[in-house]
């Protein structure tokens, strides 16, 4: 049986990600987690904020999970993206695929995280100390 967690989340927990991946199929486990980086273009990042319309989010979630399953024969996928402000080093979003072998792992997870960034409607704002700027304007 595979097993998907595909959630939006107020703050992202990283202690729960082995448990949500491990499959006793599965011989290799990649993660990817994204964080809030205290620099951007040399400016200094105080926070950013992310927004979401919640429904067409998870439902793109699922179709993406779904196409790297059939892809690359996953066990477990995990794909999760935290809403609201969020402090320099805090985690963002969180990817992760579990399968028999490593190179499959490793594939997936990319193709988590790219197509995570081009296809779900999730937006985010830069807030520096003089400015803010919304930097995600798609889809």
């Amino acid at each position: 049986m595979k097993k998907l967690n595909i959630e939006i989340v107020d703050i992202i927990d990283t202690s729960k990600m082995y448990a949500q991946l491990s499959h006793a199929h599965s011989g290799g486990i990649c993660v990817f987690i994204g964080t809030v980086r205290e620099f951007t273009n040399n400016e200094e990042v105080v926070a950013l904020e992310f927004e979401t319309y919640q429904a067409m989010a998870i439902k793109e979630m699922q179709k993406i999970a779904d196409e790297a399953v059939a892809k690359w024969n996953l066990n477990s996928v995990i794909i999760q993206h935290a809403v609201g402000a969020k402090k320099v080093e805090e985690p963002v979003v969180i990817v992760g695929a579990s399968a028999a072998h490593r190179p499959e792992c490793f594939e997936a997870c990319r193709f988590l995280i790219d197509t995570l960034k081009e296809r779900v409607p999730i937006w985010k704002k830069e807030m520096f100390k003089n400015k803010e700027v919304w930097v995600s304007a798609h889809p």
